[in-house]
């Protein structure tokens, strides 16, 4: 699971490494790969002060903006202090997940790569006026391009579209001598009516059907889909895999059949890119376990084995005692209609040591916030297991990872696993840190257009760094690995609906605990005040400005954004009696208020109840209708009145990243060390990516 930062209050999910069961002995061995770094390279640091420190002053965040979008870099901070071999296996891990970028691309839509090679030869190849106004939109359609891998927005998931006319880009492509593809490509570009949605969850149409994502190939329905998993799936399981996480299901002759993506099968070319690259990895682990954990992955790599793939988050989850760590693989289901396909993603991290102490604390009492949850005791975990949490930097993100970037990642997201050997849920420290310097860079914000008075926005400013880092924590860490489904129900159960519930579920879990006293008491807040903060954020984004990101008219249909808006919308309904959050009106523009948080505590604590009996139970019907009554259409007036003011402060409400690049330092003929290079342009990233890390047909 992921958490995402939005314009106003972002979000995100990802590692962790205090595990509860064996806290006392993790943190020790922690503590001892800590110091055995720090001594290895004390005398280096004093030498020379690292690259992030050189600078600082002149370092900028954001590097380019266009349509909806900004582009920003993050430091990697600390990189000095890592010994040879963690950058070695950093390095590797990072050059790994560079090369399932034509994977992504194409998973989202089968028709991404062959226009991604037009755009690119254009802009490489073309010699004509490229200062005019036409080929300046063109330029800004394939950054959008490239921003969301493929012709659909990232997050809206509707299709977009370029301001320069199609006879201009038709002229583009023939004096590239490109003209052979014009009668194919230009009217998937241009016409509307061709694959409008990346992924649509709309429930009146067949979703299969109305989905360009490219997991489905041939003439089937959603309904044959369904009953084909189904056929696959046994009732009370207990170690079911995730049934077509990692396939493409395909209709020949009548008959659907499933492609794995692996070595040998769909995407064999950059998948063994990948492997080769963790072969490489795999020499410089810090431990035994963690090179067993490169192997099981690069064995199912090689075998397609849904198996094979649990054997390998089994045994990433149970390498909890080292400083570098990495994902790579098929993982969030998201972008499926179906919530089965698992996106490709991978990222390389090392963690945070001081940061980690915060993230620790709260693992280490991971059962008492499961005892004390507001949810029927029949849902909930008798024993904890293996609950671990840290705070990362991350060396390179790639797929559904980039440049969109969670701020925090809880997997694995098999239930069972988490049940019976626990998870890793991290909260990205660089990313988090990058956002807020970037903000600070720019005149207007947010928070002053959008706060009451004054005295709200001093209090966000005060708190709201501490409670959104608190936010992630307890949403990724805890909440995502709360709870427990029933016996004989299925992990599927929820269907197209899973997603944004599981999100919600998890971002409650967080809310309720954010104003316990429990809080406090642990050192992780400095008073009984400062949950406020991050209950005004929740509600102010969750029902009305994180609609900056959608045009007028239309509906809200990413995960996190129904999240976010079923919980605000749900609990001000609910709250409309006792007047616990008032919208209010003053000089023709709308705010919220919350005037009793104790109540809008209880609301959340109610929410997170159902929500979580509804996975438990696996209650399809009051899933669907919390999600269609709360989380989908946006109130018209509020949408028109967002937009308009969000307009006038001249900001993007979508951000993204470009990737530093690790260099080899080599000394006759042999590497010696790594060095961090700062990249500030990113269609240049793209084309780099293009000529160095690109494989498929």
């Amino acid at each position: 699971m992921k958490y995402l930062k939005t314009t106003a209050c972002l979000c995100g999910a990802m590692l962790c490494i205090a595990t509860v069961s064996n806290f006392n002995m993790c943190t020790a061995q922690v503590k001892k790969s800590a110091m055995k770094m720090t001594t290895t390279s004390k005398v280096k640091a004093n030498q020379k002060k690292s690259a992030l420190q050189k600078g600082e002053e002149n370092f900028k965040y954001s590097v380019d903006e266009f349509a909806d979008l900004q582009v920003l870099r993050y430091r990697i901070p600390d990189w000095d202090s890592l010994s040879f071999n963690q950058k070695s296996f950093l390095y590797y891990t990072s050059e790994a997940a560079k090369w399932g970028r034509d994977i992504y691309f194409d998973q989202n839509c089968k028709y991404n790569l062959p226009i991604r090679r037009v755009l690119e030869k254009i802009i490489t190849a073309y010699k004509g006026d490229t200062k005019s106004k036409e080929y300046q939109n063109f330029i800004v359609y394939a950054k959008r391009f490239f921003f969301s891998n493929g012709m659909h927005h990232h997050y809206g998931e509707d299709k977009f579209f370029p301001a320069c006319s199609k006879e201009y880009f038709k002229m583009l492509m023939v004096k590239t001598g490109q003209g052979d593809k014009c009668n194919e490509l230009l009217d998937i570009i241009y016409d509307p009516s061709i694959m409008p949605m990346r992924r649509t969850n709309d429930t009146n149409g067949d979703m299969v059907a109305n989905s360009a994502v490219n997991f489905y190939e041939g003439d089937m329905t959603q309904d044959e889909v369904n009953k084909f998993y189904a056929a696959q799936e046994t009732p009370g399981e207990k170690e079911p895999v995730s049934y077509g996480l990692n396939t493409k299901l395909v209709k020949e002759n009548g008959k659907l059949i499933e492609k794995p993506w692996k070595v040998g099968g769909i995407y064999s070319k950059s998948i063994s890119k990948i492997v080769e690259n963790l072969e490489k990895a795999k020499n410089f682990a810090e431990t035994p376990n963690q090179k067993k954990t490169v192997e099981l992955l690069i064995d199912f790599y090689k075998t397609g084995d849904l198996k094979d793939w649990d054997r390998f988050n089994i045994q990433w989850v149970k390498d909890s005692s080292t400083i570098v760590d990495f994902m790579n693989g098929f993982v969030e289901d998201y972008n499926d209609p179906l919530g089965r396909k698992g996106a490709w993603e991978g990222f390389g991290d090392f963690k945070d040591i001081q940061a980690s102490h915060r993230t620790e604390t709260i693992s280490e009492n991971a059962q008492w916030f499961e005892d004390h949850s507001p949810v029927d005791s029949r849902f909930k975990k008798k024993t904890v297991k293996g609950v671990t949490a840290k705070v990362i930097n991350v060396t390179c993100i790639a797929g559904d990872c980039y440049p969109s970037t969670p701020i925090g990642i809880n997997l694995p997201n098999a239930d069972w696993i988490r049940k019976e050997y626990g998870s890793k849920s991290v909260t990205i420290a660089n990313i988090t840190d990058a956002y807020d310097k970037a903000s600070n860079e720019s005149p207007k914000s947010m928070l002053k257009e959008f706060a009451w008075d004054d005295g709200e926005v001093a209090f966000i400013k005060k708190y709201s760094t501490l409670t959104d880092n608190l936010h992630t924590d307890l949403h990724e860490c805890l909440g995502h690995a709360s709870g427990q489904i029933m016996p004989g129900v299925g992990t599927n159960a929820l269907k197209e609906f899973s997603s944004a519930l599981e999100e919600a579920r998890a971002d409650l879990f967080a809310l309720y605990y954010l104003a316990d006293p429990k809080l406090v008491e642990l050192g992780l807040l400095p008073n009984a005040e400062a949950y406020k903060a991050a209950y005004i954020s929740q509600i102010r984004n969750g029902i009305f400005t994180q609609f900056t990101r959608i045009e007028l008219g239309k509906k809200n249909t990413e995960a996190h954004m129904q999240d976010r808006k079923l919980i605000a919308q749900w609990c001000y309904e609910k709250g409309l009696k006792d007047n616990v959050i008032e919208k209010k009106n003053r000089n023709g523009k709308t705010y919220f208020v919350i005037n009793d948080y104790a109540k809008l505590r209880g609301l959340f604590g109610e929410l997170l109840a159902e929500i979580q009996r509804i996975k438990s139970e696996g209650d399809y019907a009051a899933g669907k209708n919390l999600i269609e009554t709360y989380a989908i259409n946006i109130d018209p007036a509020l949408h028109k009145e967002v937009l308009e003011r969000y307009k006038s402060l001249n900001l993007k409400p979508y951000k993204g990243f470009i990737n530093p690049d690790i260099l080899p330092v080599v000394k006759n003929g042999k590497t010696v060390d790594y060095v961090v290079k700062y990249n500030n342009n990113f269609l240049d990233q793209q084309l780099d990516y293009a000529k160095n890390y690109s494989v498929e047909d």
